[in-house]
């Protein structure tokens, strides 16, 4: 027997290991008999296997003529129970997905070239094919690969990151600003030793951009999660596509997820890979910079917003807050509220503004990127949004001017008259502030308007700045006082009724492009911003009313007097004379 024939032996032994185990641990949970490893002789994993004994371990990537990958008697079966007749496919591809990202988080040339992008790497598709042969297949006609890796230290314990990873509702909420729709559909495993080691769950999410001009991707995927011998725990993805069939296949995710290594104090070392095959030709063409270099859907994005967020939950545990600054909040639980509230104005925020499938926007007049668009939403019995017609309007255009001034303009109160038309020139004062982490622009506002008018009662504002390597969001609503003055007491912050409006501001492409020239469509790739201006208005309090198309007009016409401020501002502070 040769070197190779052997390793191979005992890599297919481990692995076989892994799936019993697996198998076990979930027929366990789920009250089912227990998975077999080898499954019935019409399937395509049985069939390579008996083909080919050494080949066990990743039999399952192996596609027979006349079978799809997925297919065969499973799809009979299929028709009476969904997921029994895949539950051993599933195992198995879990188990090998998790050992190709750990190697596709550890290793890096050939595998992963560095690139002119500071923290950034490439893959190498050719290498990646040549060390894994198996997993998915083929990359699929029509699809275009996307892979990328990124690492950060975080201010969080790996325990409480593979909570959130392996928790549907909190992975949705941390990650709200990617993540607008996510659902577990069925746990095969919920672990071992009260942990999240060997979980199985088979989940599908929607993911976005912050704007109506980027399609958002849906994927049917299954998440494993490990705790590997080394003491790393990892938290894998890998696509469930074909196990449901759909005439149009968008996009597929190869074995994506993060490896967490534990650190000192409290903190964990996250290494995230995200790798993905997709079709990305409905992109408007002022984003494709930004998608194709892999800041829109990848890995930076995803480890920048969960560094943010883990800074955010430690402001929010803090204890040790001075007095001496004006406005404040010293106290934990007004802390607590009013950054709970504020979590879900910006979650609001960004799930209504994407091109999400449940999203039906109409486009108004415009020019080419700068169209408005709008769609209407009912309000009812919703003790978080106030009851009535609510018109979302939102745009997208091109800025040349950098991210960092436009974010700076747009979250400072007092340049606030320059474009926000509501507040009616009305001084803007701060009356309370919490810091949010390490950049001073991660902060949660109350602003009051001072109304110019004296018999117009005074306004609150309710804004939330973040930022972080892959964009920034000021998002703000009017909130009311009586029901603020609770929540800064600790009180319930659920039953506080918010319209959030606001902005996204992404990079127009990867900075390693800073000095590139703007392009016809009055786009650069690099060194300017792309800016989402987004508005929530409730144009009628009864929710059986019909919409009239002079409230249509009102909002087409305030947000578009809002952009034309906006570029008038930033453009003559960015060159001034």
């Amino acid at each position: 027997m040769s070197f190779d024939e052997h390793h191979l032996r005992v890599e297919n032994a481990r692995l076989r290991d892994e799936i019993d185990r697996i198998s076990g641990i979930a027929a366990k949970h789920v009250g089912k008999p227990p998975i077999v490893s080898f499954p019935v002789l019409s399937s395509p994993l049985a069939v390579a296997a008996a083909r080919s004994p050494l080949d066990l371990a990743g039999a399952y990537g192996v596609v027979t003529p006349g079978l799809d990958m997925f297919g065969g008697a499973g799809d009979l079966l299929r028709g009476v129970h969904p997921l029994d007749a895949d539950k051993p496919m599933i195992v198995e591809l879990a188990v090998a997905a998790m050992d190709e990202l750990v190697q596709m988080a550890q290793l890096d040339e050939p595998l992963w070239s560095s690139s002119s992008e500071p923290a950034a790497a490439l893959l190498d598709e050719e290498e990646y094919a040549r060390m894994f042969p198996r997993g998915l297949g083929p990359k699929q006609y029509g699809l275009k690969s996307e892979a990328s890796r990124h690492g950060a230290v975080v201010i969080m314990t790996h325990s409480n990151l593979v909570e959130i990873l392996m928790d549907v509702n909190q992975f949705a909420t941390v990650f709200s600003s990617i993540v607008s729709r996510a659902s577990t559909h069925e746990v095969l495993s919920t672990g071992v030793a009260g942990n999240y080691n060997g979980a199985l769950q088979v989940m599908s999410m929607e993911f976005q951009v912050p704007s109506p001009l980027v399609p958002t991707r849906e994927s049917y995927f299954v998440r494993y999660c490990k705790n590997n011998s080394d003491g790393t725990w990892a938290v894998v993805d890998v696509s469930l596509d074909s196990l449901r069939p759909s005439p149009v296949q968008k996009c597929r995710r190869r074995p994506s997820g993060c490896l967490i290594q534990e650190m000192p104090n409290g903190y964990s070392k996250v290494t995230w890979v995200e790798h993905v095959e997709v079709d990305d030709s409905s992109v408007h063409n002022i984003y494709k910079p930004l998608v194709n270099s892999g800041l829109a859907f990848g890995a930076k994005r995803w480890v920048g917003t969960l560094d943010r967020q883990c800074e955010r939950l430690a402001s929010a545990m803090a204890s040790n807050i001075p007095n001496g600054d004006l406005g404040v909040i010293t106290s934990v639980e007004g802390r607590k509220s009013m950054l709970k509230l504020a979590e879900r104005m910006v979650a609001s925020f960004c799930g209504g503004v994407t091109a999400s499938v449940a999203h039906q926007w109409t486009t108004l007049s415009g020019s080419g990127a700068e169209d408005v668009r709008v769609m209407t939403r009912k309000s009812v019995d919703d003790p978080g949004r106030p009851p009535g017609i609510v018109l979302n309007a939102a745009t997208s255009f091109w800025l040349p001017v950098p991210p960092a001034a436009v974010f700076d303009f747009l979250r400072d109160e007092t340049s606030r008259s320059e474009w926000d038309i509501l507040s009616n020139g009305g001084a803007v004062q701060e009356m309370a502030h919490i810091a949010n982490g390490r950049d001073h622009g991660n902060s949660v506002s109350l602003l009051r308007v001072n109304s110019a008018n004296s018999n117009q009662s005074n306004m609150l504002i309710l804004q939330e700045s973040c930022t972080d390597a892959s964009g920034s969001y000021v998002v703000y609503a009017p909130v009311d006082i009586v029901a603020m003055n609770v929540v800064l007491n600790g009180g319930d912050p659920d039953y506080v009724a918010l319209l959030p409006s606001g902005f996204a501001i992404l990079p127009d492409g990867p900075s390693g492009n800073a000095q590139a020239a703007v392009g016809e469509n009055g786009s650069g790739s690099g060194g300017g911003s792309l800016l989402t201006v987004a508005f929530q208005i409730l144009v009628d309090s009864v929710p059986t009313a019909k919409l009239s198309l002079g409230s249509v007009a009102t909002v087409n016409s305030l947000i578009a007097c809002t952009v034309e401020r906006i570029k008038a501002a930033v453009c003559r502070d960015s060159n001034p004379q």
